[in-house]
């Protein structure tokens, strides 16, 4: 039916209608339309916010990119307590590395942005030709607190991150293959003998049984499960050693011992000191069925309970200091799989968490406009890459998933 068919009567009721103002067509109390306009009007202020935040730290980011090697200004290594002959480890280096490439290539505009563009390829470079250093070799790996399996696990989720956003740089795709088969071997071949999963503080020798690591081991998972769902090969068998020493970690409170051998569902309540863990751990066990929602919200809640706990210990001198062994470098590292948990929840219960989450990171922003959580100068890089991606983490793809039978 067209206007001109409408009855006269019809007629001028449609076009009463069509003349009152939006807001008065709205059957909503009065008190319920000020409110809706009030949170639209703070998601807007929200999101400029977010977006100066981002913008601010992928500059600070391509700052701070350093290096005088065959690749040039190509890294951002992580600097900590640990170092071998003296040096930041090369597993440090390409972890560290690694991670700031990932929040680069999140942040919005990156497909626009050559500087930005140009720097993810150096890093590229160097995180593939880092894999034949020789401190980076899992066949000459001897056990020991060695922390090459940082390198080989953000390498990996590096190297797909940027298959998955068709973001390998010009003539580098045959070498990022085979890169990510290299660490995926180099992973598998590292896992912690007898027990499953993973742990760079472990006894010597290669093939002594240590405890798992949640720390570790979730990550690992999840570089694994991606590095599936692109078509690599993945041994499935260490796939489910990993996941089973990372659910024996739970104990049963739903906090995640810091390293695990047997059955920790006895171990005393370490709640406190396990948050990072938490949200790491249960997001990867749901992500292969062996989780649930009400398990990753009750690890948020818990995040957000005792996020004072993890306050204290930021930018402290020393590693695992009491009451509750919270490391400084575990700061960051909880955030970001913190905002990875959000995204799990149902669409409706997100905002509420998000709006937290992103208070708190805001909170402890520094006032040149970077994070970091370690007395280290030059762990700002770590930090502000881990923000960066928490706050993008609304607008990242889901993660993948391990096949599994659905309940």
């Amino acid at each position: 039916m067209t206007m001109r068919s409408l009855p006269t009567a019809a007629l001028v009721v449609v076009l009463a209608s069509l003349s009152i103002p939006a807001e008065a067509q709205d059957a909503s109390p009065p008190g319920r339309r000020a409110a809706r306009r009030e949170a639209e009007t703070k998601a807007s202020e929200d999101a400029v916010q977010r977006n100066a935040a981002l913008a601010k730290g992928v500059e600070l980011l391509l700052s701070m990119q350093e290096g005088d090697g065959a690749d040039g200004k190509a890294e951002w290594p992580y600097e900590g307590v640990y170092r071998v002959r003296g040096s930041i480890p090369v597993g440090y280096r390409v972890g560290g590395t690694s991670i700031c490439a990932m929040a680069l290539l999140e942040a919005p505009g990156y497909d626009t942005d050559e500087p930005r563009r140009e720097a993810v390829r150096r890093a590229a470079a160097f995180v593939c030709r880092a894999a034949d250093d020789p401190l980076m070799s899992a066949t000459d790996y001897d056990g020991g607190y060695d922390v090459r399996c940082w390198g080989y696990c953000y390498a990996l989720q590096f190297l797909l991150d940027l298959r998955t956003a068709k973001a390998v740089p010009e003539g580098m795709s045959e070498e990022v293959d085979r890169r990510v088969r290299q660490y995926i071997g180099a992973l598998q071949q590292v896992e912690i003998p007898q027990v499953g999963g993973w742990n760079y503080a472990r006894p010597p020798g290669r093939e002594s049984p240590a405890p798992a690591s949640p720390f570790v081991t979730a990550p690992c998972l999840r570089a694994l499960f991606e590095a599936k769902a692109q078509g690599f090969d993945v041994d499935a068998a260490a796939v489910q050693r990993g996941l089973d020493a990372l659910e024996r970690c739970r104990t049963a409170s739903g906090a995640f011992a810091y390293a695990a051998r047997g059955n920790a569902s006895r171990s005393t309540d370490g709640t406190p000191g396990a948050i990072g863990r938490m949200v790491a751990a249960e997001v990867t066990l749901a992500l292969a069925g062996r989780s649930d929602i009400p398990r990753i919200r009750g690890a948020l809640d818990a995040f957000l309970a005792h996020w004072d706990q993890l306050e204290k210990r930021r930018q402290q001198p020393g590693t695992h200091v009491g009451p509750f062994a919270v490391a400084p470098y575990y700061f960051f590292y909880a955030h970001l799989y913190a905002a990875e948990a959000i995204e799990q929840l149902p669409a409706h219960e997100r905002p509420y968490y998000r709006d937290r989450l992103a208070a708190l990171l805001f909170k402890v922003r520094e006032a040149n406009g970077s994070w970091n959580d370690r007395v280290f100068p030059r762990s700002a890089n770590f930090g502000t890459a881990t923000a960066l991606l928490a706050l993008s983490a609304p607008n990242r793809r889901p993660p993948a998933g391990w096949p599994h039978a659905q309940e």
